[in-house]
């Protein structure tokens, strides 16, 4: 999986660049969940990293964290929330309201050589 290859600074550079990010703090003060946003504010939200601490799965938290994201003030006119997912996620959104029928349109991927 792509996160586990992750650097520190990589990371760093990727949360600063991101318009919108949602944290969770447990008990203890320990981030237990996030996720962060691209968006052009209008139309489309683009949904990445949706984290949540293993010892906290189960417990409503990544409905919690999409509910910050979907009532965010700065995504309240998003048209189109998208995010990316393991088939083994699918469930869970789809009875968050996402769907894979989006209009015959595919994700496609270059790398950057």
């Amino acid at each position: 999986m792509e996160g586990k290859t992750r650097t520190l600074a990589d990371t760093i550079d990727c949360v600063s660049g991101s318009q919108v990010c949602v944290g969770i703090v447990g008990d203890q003060g320990e981030l237990v969940g996030f996720a962060r946003v691209l968006s052009d504010f209008i139309y489309k939200a683009v949904i990445f990293d949706v984290i949540a601490a293993p010892e906290e799965r189960g417990n409503g938290l990544g409905i919690k964290l999409m509910e910050l994201i979907k009532h965010h003030p700065k995504l309240s006119k998003i048209r189109h929330f998208e995010l990316y997912c393991l088939p083994d996620m699918e469930p869970f959104y789809e009875k968050l309201g996402f769907t894979s029928e989006v209009g015959g349109i595919r994700l496609l991927r270059c790398e950057n050589a």
